[in-house]
């Protein structure tokens, strides 16, 4: 779901431009990296660039080892919290089957940073972002010469790509969401059972006095961002978030080795997060798609078996109500929210085995 509450704390120590990392130091392992992740297949494309998407210039990441394969649009969570320079760690075997396009959104990332905050700021409501999906959707099968696309999101961005695929279902082959939100107060209220639940059981009396400074949770009070921080802090510490390793090192320094991102762009990230979160926090906190009883185009859900940031079961009984042309829940046993970095092999398989086969005809037809 919300990303960026996990680290709001280390985020707000880099708000300043004037505190932004140098990663001079990692220089020559940047390098290696950067080496490894260069296409070379002749049939393959390696682009970045900004656009303008919404009246203003967003940025664009564009992979794969042939040009010719179907496109995945994969929209990231957060907010603000950009794929693009973490995919250095799971999308290259992605890259051989499918082209990714990674999108730095609207106050994130790379377009953070292209952006006069003053004139965007009023237009940080969730109708722009799906509209500015939508253009970017567009944008791609032009410039790619593609008769659809596949839409594919993961935690704040299944938001957007679930409303995205509904408004505008001519455009997608299929929808893939990962740890997709349904409803955002059933997630909360789960999120907090589970955290109270294990810190009983684990005997951990400062994390259930501190929980039970906002019960009942969310109850009838508002969801403030002070208890949203408290009430995940507790879920994401007992596997919430990646189920057998602590994501603080893994996923919130891999900016600092990513060839896409320069130490400006990193800062960008902690920025975009801030900037975003206050003005979008209320209109998601009112998210509810469990009246959705039809979804237009095929949709596959991938579900972390131990996800308690946007908890899976509520995934799980919306897919099985929901009518569709096409539909598939693929249970990740072994991960919590971080499908694509806990199990890649089964992420890529999964994607080969339910998500290709549905762009194979009309990709032989155009």
């Amino acid at each position: 779901m919300f990303i960026f509450l996990i680290f709001f704390a280390v985020c707000s120590v880099r708000a300043n431009a004037a505190d932004c990392p140098d990663t001079s130091a990692y220089n020559k392992t940047k390098a290696v990296v950067q080496d490894l992740e260069h296409i070379v297949a002749p049939s393959g494309i390696q682009e970045s660039y900004k656009t303008k998407i919404g009246g203003i210039d967003q940025w664009l990441n564009v992979r794969g080892q042939d040009k010719d394969a179907p496109i995945i649009l994969f929209i990231h969570g957060g907010p603000a919290s950009p794929l693009t320079p973490t995919i250095w760690q799971f999308q290259r075997p992605i890259e051989e089957y499918f082209t990714v396009v990674n999108w730095d959104q609207r106050g994130a990332g790379k377009t953070y940073n292209e952006a006069d905050l003053d004139s965007i700021s009023d237009s940080i409501h969730i109708p722009r972002y799906v509209d500015d999906a939508i253009e970017v959707a567009e944008y791609i099968k032009q410039r790619y010469h593609k008769k659809k696309i596949i839409l594919m999101a993961h935690s704040w961005g299944t938001v957007i790509g679930l409303s995205a695929a509904i408004k505008r279902p001519d455009l997608f082959y299929a929808y893939v969401g990962i740890g997709q939100v349904i409803n955002t107060r059933n997630n909360e209220r789960i999120s907090f059972d589970y955290g109270l639940k294990q810190a009983k059981a684990h005997g951990n009396s400062a994390a259930v006095k501190e929980l039970e400074t906002i019960m009942p949770y969310p109850g009838d009070q508002p969801i403030t961002r002070e208890r949203i921080i408290i009430a995940r802090k507790w879920a994401q510490f007992y596997g919430g978030m990646s189920a057998y390793r602590d994501s603080s090192n893994y996923y919130f320094n891999a900016p600092l080795l990513s060839p896409e991102y320069t130490d400006r762009d990193i800062c960008a990230i902690d920025q975009g997060n801030l900037f975003t979160l206050g003005r979008i926090l209320p209109e998601f906190l009112n998210v509810d798609f469990k009246s959705i009883q039809s979804f237009p185009i095929p949709v596959i859900m991938f579900m972390g078996r131990h996800d308690y940031t946007t908890p899976s079961i509520p995934t799980a009984e919306w897919l099985d109500k929901v009518k569709a042309p096409y539909k598939q829940g693929v249970w990740f046993e072994h991960s919590a929210h971080m499908i694509p970095w806990e199990e890649p092999g089964k992420t890529l398989v999964s994607l080969l085995q339910y998500v290709r086969p549905l762009t194979i005809d009309h990709e032989e037809k155009k």
